[in-house]
């Protein structure tokens, strides 16, 4: 995707349950030139979510039939990557961090005005294109040692063995091997890759961090890839060089 999408018409997928909000939010999005499909109950949404490829979901939390947690989780699992924006009723910092550790790239609470969701679409939609420019190497495949990174497929191998990653684990991997010792602090991987609006939460970096190592490190406590640099962040292993 080049910079020039950003003019183009998105697909909006609307998975809310009030039908004031929906409406509310159909219209400001079409004035923004997308087309929404939209879905009042939970099985349903998700039903569309794996119908069709959308640019963005957004998904309230409380939902009949099926809530927007376990929507998340059910399109996740099937690595579908589509953008989530979550909304909820709810705003306790678990509510939000469990929103974001399932999958969600960003949270709002209700009430919100529709001048701060606006422009958390437009980030995402930013985020998305400048991420995809700037951070896809020209090659379909990074590869360190017998660690294999396919881009296009977006899978992961060690040495011969496929592995399970979540897909905002597969983005932070992808993040750091794109940028091999660069050193990221936790608030810049917050924004560079879950993106606008999660001051305040990094340990959502920590815990996926460590995850992704319990995945791709022959041993956790001794990491060969991702490195912490301690009073800072994080960084990919400058030694480690291409194949």
């Amino acid at each position: 995707m080049n910079l020039e999408n950003t003019a183009m018409t998105r697909n909006v997928l609307i998975i809310e349950d009030n039908e004031e909000i929906s409406s509310l939010l159909s219209m400001h999005l079409s004035d923004m030139d997308c087309k929404i499909e939209a879905a009042l109950d939970g099985l349903e949404g998700l039903r569309l979510a794996q119908a069709k490829k959308f640019d963005l979901i957004i998904l309230d939390l409380m939902l009949p039939s099926l809530d927007g947690l376990q929507i998340c989780q059910k399109i996740r699992t099937q690595e579908n990557y589509t953008p989530i924006l979550m909304l909820t009723a709810k705003s306790s910092e678990i509510d939000r961090v469990i929103g974001l550790e399932v999958g969600a790239d960003d949270y709002l609470s209700k009430p919100f005005s529709i001048r701060e969701l606006m422009a958390r679409v437009k980030a995402l939609f930013r985020r998305i294109d400048v991420f995809s420019v700037k951070n896809a190497p020209s090659k379909d495949t990074l590869s360190f040692e017998n660690l294999h990174i396919n881009l296009e497929k977006r899978t992961i191998n060690i040495e011969d063995k496929q592995l399970d990653l979540t897909a905002k684990e597969f983005d932070l991997l992808t993040h750091f091997a794109s940028n091999p010792g660069r050193v990221f602090t936790r608030s810049q991987l917050l924004d560079q890759v879950w993106g606008y609006g999660h001051d305040g939460y990094e340990h959502t970096v920590n815990s996926h961090i460590n995850r992704l190592r319990g995945k791709i490190e022959e041993n956790a406590t001794q990491p060969k890839f991702i490195m912490t640099v301690w009073g800072v962040g994080y960084k990919f292993n400058p030694e480690l060089h291409p194949n």
